[in-house]
């Protein structure tokens, strides 16, 4: 299970592209904002407005921010688990970029055309 930020453009357009690759329907997606989404964040430890933070829940643990990224890519299988040597580099390193991009992400996004 995969939570996102439901309101953020560039949050759904990577929804949409794990989709599209997920031929075995291994994934599923829970909007930060939905009432299954703020409790995840609570039973992962988080509080309900840290809508810039993905968490994948896999197996009763819950990885968040750059390590959910990884995990989700490694899961992905194919070429997308290459990804996943990144593991290597110390979290709060992946961290930090991470929350660059999060903090920028409504900006980021793809453009919607109204």
């Amino acid at each position: 299970m995969i939570l996102y930020d439901g309101d953020c453009a560039l949050c759904n357009s990577q929804v949409s592209f794990i989709r599209r690759r997920d031929r075995q329907k291994q994934f599923r997606f829970v909007p930060l904002q939905s009432e299954e989404g703020r409790g995840l964040l609570r039973s992962a430890g988080l509080t309900e407005d840290e809508l810039d933070t993905v968490v994948y829940a896999k197996e009763g643990k819950f990885l968040l921010r750059s390590t959910a990224v990884l995990g989700i890519l490694r899961d992905m299988g194919h070429g997308w688990k290459l990804f996943y040597s990144l593991k290597i580099v110390p979290a709060v390193i992946r961290d930090f970029f991470y929350r660059l991009v999060a903090r920028n992400r409504h900006r980021l996004g793809p453009r919607r055309r109204d």
